[in-house]
């Protein structure tokens, strides 16, 4: 059996060598936080980091990816969320439908991994993925809350979370 390190463990797989790697750790691994979006390696949802490397998974065929390379999904990026690129992502509500967090997340937890201070043009370089609900805005915002240590109110939007039972006063 072919052998992948996944989020830190050793798994074991069958699979055609041509097979994407996205369909292994989606169907082999149970892994359904990448998702699967065009096909093509455009749109980013299927971005996961092989050896720290932002990689579109739906076109990497499994064979290329051998059982030293580290490959981390957005399931292994924190357990509990805890990771700084998501507590921003829920801080400043990034998500609308959702469906291409994931590959957005693991592109800007790349990107500050290798640029702790990216500018917009670093940001415009790194962040190719496609979000159908127009989020961007929001994503470049979460990526500065990051790199600024967390201050939600550097990302200068005007969100308030308001809690249910000041929703039933109102």
């Amino acid at each position: 059996m072919a052998k992948l390190n996944v989020n830190g463990m050793v798994r074991e797989f069958e699979a055609e060598d041509d097979t994407p790697l996205l369909w292994v750790l989606r169907e082999q691994l149970g892994l359904t936080g990448t998702k699967y979006g065009c096909g093509v390696a455009q749109c980013g949802a299927c971005t996961v980091h092989i050896d720290g490397e932002p990689t579109r998974t739906c076109v990497r065929p499994v064979s290329t990816v051998t059982a030293t390379q580290k490959i981390v999904t957005i399931e292994g990026l924190s357990k509990d969320g805890s990771h700084p690129v998501q507590k921003a992502w829920a801080a400043l509500d990034v998500p609308q439908c959702g469906f291409c967090q994931s590959g957005m997340i693991m592109a800007a937890s790349a990107l500050l991994k290798q640029k702790p201070k990216p500018s917009d043009a670093d940001i415009d370089s790194a962040m190719t993925n496609i979000c159908r609900c127009g989020t961007y805005n929001r994503v470049r915002a979460a990526i500065k809350v990051v790199a600024a240590g967390g201050d939600v109110k550097s990302a200068g939007l005007a969100i308030k979370h308001v809690e249910r039972s000041e929703r039933s006063k109102a």
